[in-house]
């Protein structure tokens, strides 16, 4: 039994006396937790039962971040909120004191302010004037600005803020509709959500061509997206400032360079083209016969796929497939040639089709291999254990140099990551993990040529998860319409999100319902890229 100190009367002790105290027995008791949780270990293994399972959060799969992050939530403790300032006008709305007798005396107002929202049906008539002219004409008033159809702006922006913002089903937002009083049907509210969407189609179009323009960076991911009962692939392209959004059939590297062209539908060969051929160890014949031909520039894909034809490459069966990486030498060609990602690095999770000119790979995934791999035995626990606490130290230093980038130590992570990556644990699924991380060196330290340059692509997977979330709520699209407003609004949703602007107010501007000015999103991005 636990034998403590005989004490006075606590009433009569002092506050030093009585932490004291405290602190001793709590000193105590962890002692005791301790020597509890021994002997349950003990007797576990005496019965031979398998000890508690140590089970991270599926949310932190690596634990790489949990010390800054747990940083970032003490900081954001300390500060304190000021008060809060409605966007929208106030309005005044006195109220009187009933019963007040005739001897006392006024003293002002005491302010208290209520955030309320009004939404209600409407219907409008507008009763059009109509003239006769002279010369047998008819002249009709035209309609208020945003007025295209029988269905208003506003209500316009509330079905595409509710359904891709809000991920709002389409059955929830069509009783909701009803419910508010409107006559409107599933079909009706399905052709306010694709039809006649071209201008935000091309804006979300712009942006990307912005940012890949001027952004010194993108990161990339890709998901499972259905379309027409079809199983497809989202690709992810973004960073800070922007975010774009394309499902397609395929995740060959050829689709994602052809969406690198951001809506361009050229090939070209020229010294890019031609030194990526080299770089996939294209047949050096191969490559003399489309430098000897003049033709450069490639309207289509009609007009490249006769050029490979005529040139009689098509026919060629070797390896490497010379279709595929002369197609993939032109389309990369294009990219260069239409001046994107001039010098920028794409940061991906290692999928191949990734690859592509100045590469960086992802930390957290890295590690997570070695997080994933199953042990057995007491040396593989603690070689797996070690490895990965030498990984979470190396990241943190990367960490540190981004922020504060020197030299001297550029020169000591290279050596570090080197004994880190070489070394022999004993634990052979382990060592050959370590041999194939080390073989991606260059992507891996990219950040110490390029400290600007993210070490995960957390962003990616943030911005993903919208379509991961609009897959499980709709299931697939339908027709082409569908699909593209889908991944163009759900863009936009984001990209607004970053650059600070209000959704609401972005399709407010865009459909004419409200005052408030946007400006178009790929100059802010094109501004804040190049800043």
């Amino acid at each position: 039994m636990l034998k403590l100190r005989a004490i006075p009367d606590i009433d009569q002790l002092s506050d030093s006396d009585l932490r004291a105290l405290v602190i001793a027995l709590l000193e105590k008791v962890a002692a005791l937790e301790e020597k509890v949780a021994a002997q349950a270990d003990e007797i576990a293994r005496l019965k031979g039962l398998k000890g508690k399972p140590d089970i991270k959060p599926p949310s932190k799969p690596s634990g790489m971040d949990t010390a800054a992050e747990k940083a970032r939530r003490l900081d954001r403790k300390k500060k304190r909120r000021g008060p809060k300032r409605p966007r929208v006008p106030v309005e005044e709305c006195v109220v009187a004191v009933e019963g007040v007798p005739p001897d006392a005396r006024f003293k002002g107002y005491e302010g208290y302010t209520v955030q309320d929202l009004r939404i209600e049906a409407r219907v409008l008539r507008y009763q059009r004037e109509r003239w006769l002219l002279p010369d047998g004409r008819t002249v009709i008033a035209p309609l208020p600005a945003g007025i295209g159809d029988h269905y208003g702006p506003e209500l316009k922006r509330f079905i595409l803020a509710q359904y891709h913002q809000g991920q709002t089903t389409m059955p929830r937002l069509v009783e909701l509709l009803q419910g508010l009083g409107l006559d409107i049907s599933k079909r009706q509210v399905v052709r306010i959500l694709n039809d006649n969407k071209g201008a935000f189609v091309a804006e979300a179009r712009e942006v990307l061509r912005a940012g890949l323009l001027h952004a010194d960076w993108i990161s990339v991911d890709d998901t499972g997206a259905r379309h027409q009962g079809k199983n497809g692939f989202c690709t992810q392209m973004g960073n800070d400032h922007f975010t774009y959004f394309a499902t397609t059939t395929s995740k060959s590297r050829i689709n994602f360079l052809g969406l690198l062209r951001a809506g361009h539908a050229d090939y070209a060969l020229n010294d890019q083209a031609f030194a990526y051929m080299r770089d996939r160890n294209l047949a050096a014949q191969t490559i003399a016969k489309l430098v000897a031909d003049p033709a450069r520039h490639f309207a289509d894909q009609a007009a490249w796929t006769a050029h490979l034809d005529q040139l009689g490459i098509s026919g060629l069966e070797v390896h490497p497939d010379p279709v595929m990486v002369a197609t993939e030498g032109a389309l990369w060609g294009a990219v260069s040639a239409h001046g994107f990602l001039k010098d920028a690095v794409i940061v991906s999770d290692d999928a191949g089709q990734f690859n592509i000119g100045l590469h960086a790979l992802c930390w957290v995934h890295a590690e997570r291999l070695v997080h994933k791999l199953d042990t057995f035995t007491a040396v593989a626990i603690a070689a797996k254990r070690r490895v990965r606490s030498l990984i979470w130290w190396f990241y943190s230093d990367l960490k540190a140099y981004a922020k504060a980038p020197d030299p001297r130590r550029k020169a000591a992570l290279k050596a570090r990551f080197d004994r880190l990556f070489k070394r022999r644990t004993g634990f052979e699924t382990l060592d050959r993990l370590l041999a194939r991380l080390h073989a991606n060196r260059p992507e891996l330290l990219r950040v110490l040529d390029r400290p600007e340059i993210p070490l995960h692509t957390n962003g990616s997977e943030n911005d993903i998860r919208c379509q991961v979330i609009r897959r499980k709520v709709s299931g697939t699209t339908h027709s082409d319409d569908g699909r593209d407003c889908r991944d163009t609004f759900l863009s936009l949703v984001k990209t607004c999100s970053k650059l600070g602007i209000s959704f609401w107010d972005y399709l407010g501007d865009r459909l004419g319902a409200a005052a408030v000015t946007v400006p178009p999103l790929q100059d802010i991005v094109a501004a804040r890229c190049a800043g």
